[in-house]
């Protein structure tokens, strides 16, 4: 009874092993960006809105983070649909000039919000329009081009 519970339990973790992403295919990769840009710009939002205590300087820090994330994503969609478990829709690849487009706006406006991070001290009331800015950059791009 042990010897068929201890094979079951290991083709039960080679198939889920079978299901991760290579974190060095161009799909991991864009994920783990598209991951560290999601919480940064949650903990961001969050001290906007009351949900964690405001902090000038980690604001600062996590816009010029969100900044460099924006940039690096990109060069990880290859010209051709890769294969994986990607929530990006086929249209990614089909109308890549829109896409590229709503890139830059991203990139736009992450480098505007940490223009307004440059005079100290900060006021969050003053950061608001910026990082909606950026909230409203990212959902353009998801409602077009990812599978939610």
């Amino acid at each position: 009874m042990f010897k068929r519970l201890t094979v079951v339990l290991l083709a039960a973790l080679a198939l889920t092993a079978c299901d991760r992403v290579d974190p060095n295919s161009p799909l991991g990769k864009r994920k783990a960006i598209f991951k560290d840009m999601l919480k940064t710009s949650e903990d961001m939002g969050g001290m906007l809105r009351g949900r964690l205590p405001f902090d000038g300087l980690k604001f600062a820090e996590g816009a010029i983070r969100l900044d460099s994330l924006a940039h690096a994503p990109w060069e990880h969609f290859p010209q051709v649909r890769d294969e994986g478990d990607s929530s990006a829709r086929a249209e990614v690849w089909q109308r890549q000039e829109r896409f590229h487009d709503l890139a830059r706006q991203l990139e736009g406006v992450t480098g505007e919000l940490v223009e307004s991070t440059r005079t100290q001290p900060l006021d969050p009331a003053q950061l608001k329009a910026p990082m909606a800015k950026v909230e409203a950059a990212c959902k353009a791009c998801h409602s077009e081009f990812r599978n939610h």
